[in-house]
């Protein structure tokens, strides 16, 4: 594993990280024996920074766990964050940390962040609560060892909070797709600048830029190099850059952890190729017409109080424009669970608002849960729902659907 060195205090962090929010799960629980695995074979490979969150249900545990099975936690850096918008007052403050540090079962973390700080004014309020004292206090008692923030704003709010605290790092949501979006380059170059390391999230995108990439961007690729899958692409283009200290992964198979540590070793600042950033820029303009609704199914919008499965509504949505439309309905009508008595389809969304206070992406949550209703809903799901019960060999029908005319049951809007 390649490392880096954090210019603060001269810790070598490996410049792949694993994200813990996709452990593989069953239902809404997280596989443990998996996510043992998972972090084992992390660790064998030479990944030492390991992510979470407060409002990652489930995975805190997890890893906690994955942790002390391996009795490597001495060796690791642990990072979790603080979900500050459901802070209210200084007590709220050690009232989530106790609770993370119980789940973790460590009595420190390394890397805490201010989870989804969006701009100067959120963190005038929790100064305001006397978050600063906090922290040093924490310091002081040697449980948390570096501070920074997760960012899903604008590129000038992100410059404005560089300058509001002597941050440790920042992390951001950036990739080839993402490049002049959120923080953007030119965000990522003024942190580098001032020394402010700089952690990667989402760099696939939720893996929009790996498995989920639709086949006129692979064209795009395959064109250059027939070699390298979607994922090694995304990986390049950001390793290309001296700017990152290390990319943030959510890997959910060690065959994912292996191919990603692969790219990783192999890549290197000014590796791209003028032919290849033309890819890139082609990629990017197959993608946009592709893709609906820009769901990193990261699931800060869950759970709906009405049931809606959000994350899967959008991916099923775009998959009916990016693969085809008979594929995307019929992950949709198996997903939202329209053979069971209680379904999560986008006609249980009442526009109440409460899901898109959380969304990174800033998306219109229930407006475009509206147009996944009229696309998704259409007049053949009940009678195809009415004949699956009667007859379940069609399910299998109905999902192999598109293999058999590829290419053509897609449509424009």
């Amino acid at each position: 594993m390649r490392y880096s060195t954090n210019p603060k205090n001269g810790d070598r962090i490996s410049l792949l990280g694993l994200g813990c929010m996709r452990f593989p799960r069953s239902g809404r629980r997280i596989v443990q024996e998996k996510a043992n695995e998972i972090v084992a074979s992390a660790i064998e490979l030479g990944i030492n920074y390991f992510d979470t969150a407060y409002i990652y249900r489930g995975t805190e545990e997890a890893l906690g766990n994955a942790l002390v099975n391996c009795g490597k936690r001495d060796s690791v850096f642990l990072a979790t964050k603080l979900p500050h918008f459901m802070c209210k007052k200084e007590e709220d403050f050690d009232r989530f940390f106790n609770t993370q540090l119980k789940r973790l079962k460590s009595d420190w973390v390394d890397y805490y962040l201010m989870h989804m700080l969006s701009s100067k004014e959120s963190w005038e309020r929790l100064t305001s609560i006397n978050i600063e004292h906090w922290i040093e206090k924490k310091r002081k008692e040697g449980k948390i060892r570096n501070i920074g923030f997760s960012f899903h704003g604008g590129r000038e709010a992100f410059i404005e909070l560089l300058d509001e605290y002597s941050w440790d790092f920042c992390m951001v949501q950036y990739n080839y797709y993402d490049e002049n979006d959120q923080a953007s380059a030119c965000g990522i170059r003024v942190a580098h600048e001032k020394g402010i390391p700089v952690f990667v999230m989402e760099p696939l995108r939720g893996g929009l830029l790996a498995d989920k990439l639709p086949e006129a961007a692979k064209r795009v690729f395959r064109k250059v190099d027939k070699s390298r899958s979607p994922a090694e692409w995304a990986l390049r283009w950001l390793y290309d850059q001296p700017e990152v200290t290390m990319a943030l992964s959510g890997m959910s198979s060690t065959l994912q952890l292996a191919e990603n540590t692969q790219v990783t070793n192999n890549s290197s600042p000014g590796m791209i190729s003028g032919t290849e950033r033309s890819a890139y820029k082609d990629a990017v303009i197959a993608l946009k017409r592709s893709i609906k609704v820009p769901c990193t199914t990261c699931g800060y919008c869950m759970p709906c109080p009405h049931g809606v499965d959000i994350p899967s509504c959008f991916a099923c949505y775009n998959e009916s424009y990016s693969v085809g439309l008979i594929s995307g309905i019929a992950q949709y009508f198996q997903i939202t669970g329209q053979l069971e008595a209680k379904q999560s389809d986008a006609s249980k969304c009442v526009a109440c608002g409460k899901c898109e206070r959380h969304c990174p992406q800033k998306i219109k949550i229930a407006k475009e849960l509206l147009k996944v209703k009229r696309r998704m809903k259409t007049f053949i799901i009940k009678p195809l729902a009415a004949l699956t019960r009667k007859n379940l060999a069609f399910q299998t029908w109905l999902t192999g659907l598109h293999d058999l005319f590829p290419g053509k049951l897609s449509r424009k809007k």
